[in-house]
């Protein structure tokens, strides 16, 4: 997955859109109406809990210059990320694993509700298998991929695979549909390329076939994650059902987030490569919400978000840890001054302990650095 974007669009604040405060799918409430996208090597259960931690939207979080009241703690359901989802995860995989390993793959805690678990396969007797292995693991809603663009996925018919079987994809929706009581939804894209563009027909028979909602990543899977993200698909997916639909595609700022939804009118957002980048981003969306602004991390907020990461990692003697830390380095460090030096101390630890204590020298210095600043500073002054 690609880490930046392809010239992004700058989006001025719409004068009245905003991110609604809640949304239906099936059975389930989601508030606010954003969500967290799947992303494979991603969003574990420590990524997606820490995403809930940092998006908590509070008094103390929203800054002295925001001067609505707000209360000494809002939670999760009222602010912050409304719905998380798993990374996709293999039907096939799961029809042949033992019940213990099924647990580890699916492993998610009390706090990470509403959470929706990803699936993706092409056989619907073993989607379905997998489906009701994931209701009865407890999750909320269950959800089909047919977005992914790898290669390895497309070429077993998984993914965005499917996009080019339409009438296979009908018997798995129906299959999956009557497996499980919980909600069932889909995430896809545009078509395989701009001369097979299917998905206000895919939504439609989603809808048919009983679906509860449809997201829709406004690109092809011939762009992959390139060029820009056409959402006025979504606008005219949104235009053709009656279930749900969420946006996703080139959100990056809560100015993206509110302009999808005034120029689309999808009931949701959906963040995906901007969430490890900016993991404030679903606390900007709320605090826009309540104040029409929204605060930006300091240095310290930046020092507090990589510690805790890799902090919770070690806690739970997450395998590799020490490769996941260096995995997210590149994401956590985004516009750190100085954050090549942090990244290479980083990428040359040996262990856990390493990476941390790298961290510790790294701010430490920094803090060092902006006092000596201000000394001269003020020393300058006086003279």
């Amino acid at each position: 997955m690609k880490k930046n974007w392809d010239n992004p669009l700058d989006h001025a604040m719409p004068a009245e859109a905003r991110v609604p405060a809640a949304f239906q799918i099936g059975s389930v409430s989601i508030a606010p109406a954003t969500v967290l996208a799947p992303m494979a090597g991603v969003t574990d259960t420590v990524f997606r809990r820490f995403i809930r931690n940092a998006s908590l939207f509070t008094q103390a979080t929203a800054g002295n210059d925001l001067t609505r009241e707000v209360g000494e703690e809002i939670s999760n359901q009222q602010s912050g990320c409304g719905l998380i989802m798993t990374e996709f995860t293999s039907a096939d995989g799961l029809a042949r694993m033992r019940e213990s390993k099924r647990k580890r793959y699916l492993t998610f805690y009390d706090d990470e509700h509403p959470i929706a678990a990803q699936l993706f396969g092409s056989n619907p007797e073993t989607l379905a298998d997998a489906a009701r292995v994931v209701e009865d693991a407890g999750f909320d809603l269950v959800d089909l991929n047919l977005g992914c663009p790898a290669k390895r996925v497309v070429n077993c018919n998984g993914g965005s695979g499917l996009l080019r079987d339409l009438p296979l994809l009908a018997r798995i929706f129906e299959r999956v549909r009557a497996a499980v009581r919980i909600p069932f939804t889909v995430k896809i894209r545009l078509g395989w390329n701009d001369d097979s563009i299917v998905c206000v027909e895919l939504a439609k028979l989603a809808e048919a076939c009983g679906l509860n909602a449809v997201s829709l990543h406004a690109r092809t899977r011939e762009q992959g994650y390139s060029g820009q993200a056409r959402w006025e698909w979504i606008a005219a997916i949104k235009q053709a059902v009656s279930i749900p639909v969420i946006g996703n595609g080139d959100i990056r700022t809560p100015e993206d987030a509110c302009a999808l939804i005034a120029e689309t009118g999808c009931d949701a957002v959906m963040i995906g490569r901007a969430a490890p980048a900016n993991p404030w981003i679903f606390r900007q969306i709320a605090e826009y919400t309540a104040y029409g602004r929204y605060t930006q991390p300091t240095e310290l907020d930046r020092y507090h978000l990589i510690r805790t990461y890799f902090s919770m990692l070690l806690e739970e003697d997450f395998p590799d840890a020490t490769g996941k830390m260096k995995q997210f380095a590149s994401w956590f460090t985004h516009g750190v001054p100085g954050g090549a030096a942090l990244r290479k101390s980083i990428y040359e630890a040996k262990s856990g302990g390493g990476v941390l204590d790298a961290v510790e020298e790294f701010f430490n210095q920094q803090v060092f650095d902006v006092a000596i600043a201000r000394s001269a500073s003020a020393g300058m002054a006086v003279s």
